[in-house]
């Protein structure tokens, strides 16, 4: 293997007898001293993580807006937008917040985007080529972002260790699943994390001259 980048979320990775996932995620959290945050333990700690993924997001968007405005529809290397990046993290919330957390059946706002490999699924929005503008796509991510804070605000203890009712309905995650509070929190916690990491190093390539 030569000259070889991987980029992901990275598991039981064996080179020659080592098991290197850990050596990258220590690496990861050296490299971002904030990382470590998101993989809170406590109610304090979801706040915590909360309180500063939203500082985060407000810089990124900040950052963004200083583009021109169809830039933000622009795929860097094949991957996502800006602006369905943005999509996306909104399905994510609604999906493991409002649909496992908060039980409503059919969370999904009609410009929230899925992964690309989701097949059709009654009731899931799934238009990956809508353009809405940076502002509609902003009032979506809001939206959803507000269902994360009332949710980690009134966090105890006992809701994070608890599970959620099992989830009714056709849609994401699939009918019947139950997952732990916490379990749910943290996969949210983790797409905030990777989407405005890949979201910078896109923003980087659009500012470039030329």
């Amino acid at each position: 293997m030569v000259d070889t980048t991987i980029d992901g979320e990275i598991q039981g990775l064996v080179i020659n007898g080592v098991d290197v996932a850990p050596l990258v995620e220590a690496e990861l959290d050296r490299r971002h001293p904030d990382r470590p945050k998101f993989r809170p333990t406590t109610p304090e700690g979801f706040q915590e993580a909360w309180d500063l993924n939203e500082r985060l997001w407000e810089s990124t968007v900040t950052r963004a807006s200083r583009l021109p405005p169809e830039m933000l529809h622009e795929s860097v290397d094949g991957e996502w937008s800006f602006i369905q990046t943005l999509r996306h993290l909104a399905f994510a919330t609604e999906s493991w917040v409002g649909r496992c957390i908060l039980r409503d059946s059919s969370p999904w706002h009609p410009l929230s985007l899925p992964w690309d490999q989701m097949g059709p699924r009654p009731g899931v929005p799934h238009d990956r080529h809508a353009r809405p503008s940076l502002d509609e796509a902003l009032a979506l991510r809001l939206e959803a972002m507000g269902m994360m804070r009332r949710v980690v605000d009134g966090l105890t203890d006992e809701q994070l260790d608890s599970r959620t009712e099992p989830i009714v309905g056709p849609g994401w995650p699939d009918e019947g699943e139950t997952f732990l509070v916490r379990e749910c929190l943290l996969i949210v916690l983790n797409e905030e994390w990777w989407h405005r990491m890949y979201a910078e190093r896109d923003l980087a390539v659009l500012e470039e001259p030329g």
